[in-house]
């Protein structure tokens, strides 16, 4: 991990793979500028959300240690997570799927921390620290809905993906990144969000984890929670953004019951949502994600399981019913009547047993692939796992034993056998042979020139999930972010203005009372008349401070700027109204 980044008990305990995409949050970085859009959101929200957000929010608000007036520094705020038992670690915007929901698992929040522009303020689709830091962490200092985020990243994070899954998630995180940033022309974000269209238009059938991150969007994202009537807000996008929080309370946004459909509903990133799902209590949330568990190749392993995998073309594990687990790029399956009774992986693979690798079979051993029969042996009611020592030595399975075994499905494996492995029951759960040939058919599956042979034990595949049994196995320090977020070099005028910004600032924190406001509003209105958001904060110092002819030239002004853009009217007014209400959070 980075030396910049401060460490606790809760990330030390997160492996190298994860660690690789944290990175500092870089506090200097944030301007007076950003500061003060944190702060506008937050009076506004917590104005807002006070009457429409799930009571845990502002609770968790206190809780969190995050501030309606500064940008959260996530390290301070570790030391206040840390007694619900959660941590806090900043990257940069999106992170793949697993990984997302592995640090859940972790009990660790993934903040992005770079922060909206001003000109995005209401919504953007790129995480940013408004997101994360106001929306996600208040909630789990509810106990019940922290236990639900850290049971879904545990599920989630074994959800097999499809090839195409990683290629839309590239899209997706390109497209918000130059959404996000200065003077992308628009031509560039329309070719964007074109390849988006088209990616998700083609993706086929939904993978496992297309369909639980869909439950992820409609519940952590954008839950709503109570009545269908009179619903409260507790997912982190609504809670975050002061357009939609607004607008999902409106008639014109559907209120649907939730249940396991919503795993079928897709939703676009980049528009605000048409319709959304109600729970009636956190709990239900834990009782939807185990039924949808149910259904994942995770529980139910199987040759449907084998085929995800191998559809996915990434790094997998399937366990047999013995506890084996065979970890790698599964390329080939062949099935009979609709069950597996060869598996094949390509590359380097690694065997385990509870997640932890076998001693010598580790990826130096099967670098090559890794092949095996599944099932029971022809003729034979009892399964190899489930025979005693006295029926291993009645059917000659024992070693320096020349055998030839032939299963139902037609493989067969002869060979003369080395030595076996047993798992704690006793269950011999792999036989390595010397000298042996695996056929089906007349097809050759193994060579006696090709090594050891080392086979399998299992009459099923119980299960199938992404990633490795032991993540020790293998090198997943491999991460290259394809598009980094976009950090412009600020202008001479953008310089000036975050001074200005800065002096306001300085002023309302008491760390330079000696700063004319007059001033900063004459300079304002000549040099950057369509900024709106500084003319409020300078209002609200002047209506405190109860400078009345100040406060008419600064509303003249905005009276201005709201007739030159009408679009940025409703900001201006909400913004006035708070401070009019001396809203005291």
């Amino acid at each position: 991990m980075n030396t910049a980044i401060e460490t606790n008990p809760i990330l030390d305990r997160l492996p190298k793979h994860l660690k690789q995409f944290i990175k500092p949050q870089n506090y200097e970085h944030y301007s007076a500028i950003d500061q003060a859009v944190w702060r506008y959101v937050m009076r506004k929200n917590v104005n807002f959300l006070s009457k429409v957000a799930h009571k845990s929010y502002l609770e968790g608000l206190k809780q969190t240690g995050i501030s309606i007036d500064s940008i959260p520094n996530m390290y301070g705020m570790n030391r206040i997570l840390k007694d619900i038992g959660w941590a806090a670690v900043a990257v940069d915007g999106f992170i793949p799927p697993n990984a997302f929901m592995e640090f859940q698992a972790y009990n660790v929040l993934v903040i992005a921390s770079d922060i909206r522009q001003l000109e995005h303020i209401e919504y953007t689709p790129a995480p940013d620290i408004i997101h994360e830091g106001a929306g996600h962490a208040p909630i789990i200092a509810n106990p019940e809905y922290a236990e639900y985020l850290r049971r879904f990243g545990e599920i989630g994070s074994k959800a097999i993906s499809s090839a195409k899954d990683y290629e839309l998630y590239e899209a997706v995180r390109h497209l918000s990144i130059i959404k996000e940033a200065e003077d992308t022309p628009e031509n560039e974000i329309e070719a964007a969000e074109k390849k988006v269209d088209e990616l998700q238009k083609n993706m086929g059938e939904p993978s496992e984890m297309a369909l639980i991150r869909n439950l992820h969007w409609w519940t952590v994202e954008y839950g709503l929670i109570g009545t269908l009537e009179h619903p409260k807000i507790y997912g982190a996008g609504l809670l975050s953004s002061i357009g939609e929080s607004t607008w999902c309370m409106t008639d014109d946004v559907k209120k649907l019951p939730y249940s396991i459909e919503a795993a079928f509903q897709d939703f676009d990133i980049t528009k605000p949502q048409p319709q959304l799902y109600v729970t009636p209590d956190f709990s239900r949330l834990s009782l939807v994600l185990e039924e949808f568990a149910n259904t994942m190749s995770l529980r139910k392993g199987g040759l449907s399981g084998i085929k995800k995998l191998i559809h996915s073309k990434a790094l997998g594990t399937i366990e047999l019913s013995t506890g084996l687990q065979i970890s790698g790029a599964f390329n080939y399956v062949i099935e009979e009547q609709g069950k597996p009774i060869y598996i094949q992986t390509t590359g380097k693979t690694a065997l385990a047993y509870r997640e932890k690798e076998l001693v010598g079979h580790g990826t130096q051993t099967h670098h090559n692939g890794f092949g095996s029969p599944i099932g029971r042996l022809k003729g034979i009611n009892l399964a190899i796992e489930d025979m005693s020592p006295r029926d291993l030595v009645a059917y000659a399975i024992y070693e320096e034993q020349q055998v030839s075994l032939e299963f139902e499905g037609g493989i067969t494996v002869s060979g003369e056998i080395i030595t076996g492995k047993r798992n704690l029951q006793g269950k011999i759960i792999l036989i390595s042979f010397k000298n042996c040939n695996v056929t089906y058919n007349n097809k050759v599956l193994f060579k006696p020139e090709w090594g050891i042979y080392d086979m399998a034990v299992g009459k099923e595949v119980v299960s199938a999930f992404a990633g490795p049994a032991d993540v020790n196995s293998f090198d997943l320090i491999t991460h290259k972010i394809s598009s980094q977020t976009i950090k412009s070099k600020k202008s001479d005028e953008r310089i000036e203005l975050e001074s200005l910004y800065q002096q306001v600032r300085d002023y309302r924190n008491g760390t330079n009372k000696t700063i004319s406001r007059t001033k900063v509003l004459e300079l304002l209105t000549q040099k950057f008349p369509k900024d709106w958001l500084l003319s409020v904060e300078l209002f609200e110092l002047a209506y405190l401070a109860d400078e009345g002819q100040l406060c008419k030239q600064i509303l003249d002004h905005l009276e201005t700027i709201k007739q030159e853009r009408p679009q940025v009217g409703h900001l201006i007014d909400d913004g006035i109204s708070i401070i009019k209400q001396n809203v005291k959070v």
